[in-house]
């Protein structure tokens, strides 16, 4: 089959310095992968592949997959790639919209033509984001969705749409062999505390003793995935040996309101701050919850981690962080409950 050749595999990950790809990047070099890491830093931040330095198999390139490819990347050859390159929290998409969709077209397009020339496997991070503020519960892969095209997070959602659509037509024209994987909400250690998810947010305003934000009411629900399982699901599928499964769900079946997260952080860290409540962003989704049947049928995965074990090792990693931060360096950012 087309870019699974056996032996060592040569890897490249686009978003590798990221919150999920630098994880991605830990499992694939302890497997034994040679990895190049493709950032433009615009998110990903070095410091979550700093405990990598001087790996023999790891190499780091600074570059937007929305311009050409520099010359490092379409002159070697690679066996799998993996696209993860585009922020995906809303302040920080929202920030530069045009970035963000022309990273999900044009970023997309020019790593499928770099498979398709080296004849690499390629998988596509897409997201829960693609079904928008669902009308059927729980989410399955057949559903279309209910998306915004003109809304302020159309530039994510319909990116990822429109990414989605570009992997399938090079997969139906035979150009590549290629797997699509959807997101559900991820958390856990090398998230940025200024991300603005709400993950983040509530854990570093619990542990700096600020008022936690809970947009609209807090009856909105979402299903956390710790990230380790993520990962597993990934590589799961893309080692996946069959005929073009489709897009695949991966993400925790378990769902919770936002205000149940509050009240779990809260005891947590045993903080004394108050919750405030805002309104509730444009678009944002009131409900989020996968199906996963496909995933189990096809991976044989499912989420490990329970969340008050992930929420642990959440909140451990990030009371760090707020330890190492300058005095001056401001709150986290607040924003929708991604």
């Amino acid at each position: 089959m087309i870019g699974n050749k056996p032996g060592p595999k040569r890897v490249l990950i686009a978003g590798g310095a990221g919150f999920i790809g630098s994880h991605l990047t830990d499992r694939l070099l302890a497997a034994g992968a040679e990895v190049t890491v493709l950032d433009n830093l615009q998110t990903g931040r070095r410091e979550n592949l700093a405990h990598l330095d001087g790996a023999r198999e790891l190499r780091f390139i600074k570059a937007d997959i929305t311009d050409e490819l520099p010359r490092k990347v379409t002159g070697d050859r690679f066996d799998q790639i993996y696209n993860l390159a585009c922020a995906a929290s809303p302040p920080r998409y929202q920030a530069d919209p045009e970035h963000t969709l022309l990273t999900n077209v044009l970023g997309t397009r020019n790593l499928l033509r770099l498979a398709e020339a080296h004849g690499a496997r390629f998988l596509l991070t897409s997201t829960s984001e693609v079904y928008g503020d669902p009308e059927v519960h729980p989410q399955r892969e057949d559903y279309r969705g209910s998306v915004s095209c003109t809304g302020p997070r159309a530039c994510y959602d319909e990116g990822k749409r429109a990414a989605e659509t570009l992997t399938f037509d090079f997969v139906r024209l035979g150009r590549v062999d290629a797997r699509v994987v959807r997101i559900f909400n991820t958390y856990g250690p090398r998230m940025d505390p200024d991300d603005g998810r709400v993950v983040s947010n509530v854990i570093c305003q619990a542990l700096s003793g600020q008022p936690i934000t809970i947009y609209g009411d807090g009856s909105q629900t979402r299903s956390f995935c710790y990230v380790d399982d993520l990962i597993d699901g990934i590589l799961r599928l893309m080692a996946l040996e069959c005929d073009q499964p489709g897009p695949v769900n991966v993400g925790n079946a378990a769902e919770l309101t936002v205000r149940d997260l509050v009240e779990r952080v809260v005891a947590l860290t045993g903080t004394s701050s108050p919750v405030t409540y805002q309104p509730l962003p444009q678009d944002d989704p009131r409900r989020r919850r996968p199906d996963i049947g496909l995933a189990q049928r096809l991976l044989g995965w499912e989420p490990r981690v329970d969340l008050q074990q992930g929420l642990e090792a959440t909140t451990t990693y990030f009371a760090e962080e707020l330890r190492r931060r300058p005095p001056d360096a401001g709150e986290p950012a607040l924003a929708a409950a991604e």
